[in-house]
């Protein structure tokens, strides 16, 4: 086989690459390698509809079996990438192969953040792939006592709303910073999340850290907390963030800070060799500041991004970052990215259940919108963000004011 394009990770960012390489025309040979055997799958539902059996592991598949075979994808699974040879384009494989490439793609995605590794303890879990979820599965059918999540992220609290609400579990969410989702979303909709879970049970800890676990017999028994304070618990979730899988990037010799560098096409600091999705850090389009983005639409828009470049129809990534959750009867949607210092305009329309939060920069350009069971809203922020045309703040507060309007 001629060398073509191998993408390295059967992510989200890997696999829609290589089919967007496909769609983009694109006739050359692409290998797609991942480490993990299961049939490359979604992850955003692992804590949610697979966690309470409503979800298949079967439906979570990213692309059906056949579309491998059908559009010429030579997909590996099961094997691990040992090294890069950049001066000669290969790849070296676990299994003693060598892939040669014209194009390396890097879709190494991200991994758990290391905590409390030094506690081999049992019922202590993190979250990161289909293996991990069928275990936390099966512990919260088969544990008692609370379950203490650590970590007040997206991810843990979306795990806290499970537990809470399908297996009616006693739930303690702990997080050390000041307040829940402190990187992810604004001190408005931090809050309201807070009060929805407290409403709902859920007993939140901002502001502590934990500092080691106690167990009975090998299995965890409770969460130490640094004033010395114990929490009683059956069950552990450790979601306290993840680190890119820049390692084989950085072996050979590509340009890395927290994710690897790349350019406003994904491309390294070899021409030749692409990253994209969790593992990477570029060139935001709407501030320049280099920035790394864990989520799915990030992964999908970079990978079309790379495909382009490759197919000879070079598009830079300029799309507007959006993200979602869906908890305790909640669709928490944000168009652009909060940052700390923005002023933020609230559209208050909860007498129908939703409510919106705008932030404007200090030159009053919108950055980013935070929508609650708003997702016509939601769609609507997108596109005022990519085109520059931003409501006032008194528009935003008059809920009667169509903000449509504005994009006539």
């Amino acid at each position: 086989m001629t060398a073509g394009v191998v993408i390295l990770g059967a992510s989200h960012a890997g696999v829609q690459c290589a089919a967007a390489l496909r769609e983009s025309g694109y006739l050359g040979s692409i290998t797609l390698v991942d480490v993990q055997k299961d049939h490359p799958y979604q992850r955003p539902p692992l804590s949610k509809g697979f966690m309470t059996g409503a979800a298949s592991a079967e439906s979570l598949c990213l692309r059906g079996e056949v579309f491998y075979d059908a559009e010429n994808i030579d997909l590996r699974l099961g094997v691990q990438v040992e090294r890069i040879v950049r001066d000669e384009h290969k790849v070296l494989l676990s299994d003693g192969q060598v892939l040669a490439y014209e194009t390396l793609v890097i879709a190494t995605g991200s991994r758990a953040r290391p905590f409390l590794e030094d506690c081999a303890v049992e019922n202590v879990y993190t979250l990161r792939t289909l293996r991990d979820a069928e275990a936390i599965r099966a512990a919260a059918e088969t544990t008692e006592g609370p379950v203490v999540i650590v970590g007040g992220g997206y991810v843990g609290l979306e795990l806290a709303a499970t537990f809470r609400t399908h297996f009616q579990r006693i739930v303690h969410v702990v997080e050390a910073a000041p307040r829940l989702l402190m990187r992810a979303a604004s001190p408005a909709l931090s809050a309201l999340v807070a009060a929805k879970h407290q409403e709902a049970g859920t007993v939140v800890h901002a502001g502590r850290c934990v500092t080691g676990l106690e167990q009975v017999n090998g299995a965890v028994s409770g969460v130490v907390m640094q004033d010395g304070e114990v929490l009683p618990a059956g069950l552990v979730i450790k979601g306290v963030g993840i680190l890119p899988n820049q390692e084989l990037a950085a072996m050979a010799g590509l340009d890395c800070q927290d994710g690897i560098l790349v350019d406003q096409y994904c491309r390294t600091s070899d021409s030749s060799i692409f990253a994209i999705g969790d593992c990477c850090r570029f060139p935001e389009a709407f501030s320049g500041r280099l920035v790394r983005l864990e989520c799915v639409q990030n992964a999908h828009d970079q990978a079309r991004t790379v495909a382009s470049v490759i197919s000879g129809k070079a598009q830079p990534y300029t799309a507007v970052p959006w993200f979602w959750s869906d908890q305790l009867g909640m669709k928490l949607q944000t168009a652009g990215r909060w940052e700390d210092g923005m002023t933020c305009a609230v559209r208050d329309e909860s007498e129908k259940g939703k409510m919106s939060f705008f932030h404007f920069s200090y030159s009053g350009q919108l950055c980013a919108v935070e929508t609650v069971n708003h997702p016509a809203l939601h769609i609507l922020s997108r596109r005022m963000i990519l085109s520059g045309v931003f409501p006032e703040i008194s528009q935003v507060e008059n809920v009667d004011f169509d903000l449509k309007r504005l994009l006539a």
